[in-house]
């Protein structure tokens, strides 16, 4: 992975970060690891991974959050309706949209928050 640089653009190997992931114990454990790689004062991206089957229960987030799916199927529980998101589909949810996460087969999807900077 390319640390972010101020002295230009960062490139993240994000295949290689699923492998990592897929290897920590929180994933073994719960069926789902994250890390977060990007990290600004105005925007958070989260790299996750899920195994099939498991199961992110009803969360909400304090900012505006996309789901974009890079690899197999997710099923999102929204409270208008409930859908499932293949690869290369992207959801925005407005912020403290409760919604829960099931992987219907093995996936990855980056998730990111952003916010207006409060500097």
């Amino acid at each position: 992975m390319t640390e972010p640089n101020a002295a230009g653009p960062s490139i993240l190997n994000l295949g290689a970060i699923d492998g990592d992931l897929r290897r920590e114990d929180a994933y073994l454990r719960t069926g789902h690891s994250a890390r977060t790689v990007v990290r600004e004062t105005d925007l958070r991206v989260v790299l996750v991974a899920m195994k099939a089957g498991s199961r992110m229960p009803e969360h909400q987030a304090d900012e505006t959050t996309s789901i974009h799916v890079l690899a197999g199927c997710l099923r999102l529980d929204l409270p208008a309706r409930a859908g499932d998101l293949g690869v290369g589909q992207l959801l925005l949810l407005e912020r403290a949209v409760p919604h829960d996460v099931e992987a219907v087969a093995k996936s990855s999807f980056l998730l990111t928050l952003g916010w207006k900077n409060r500097a």
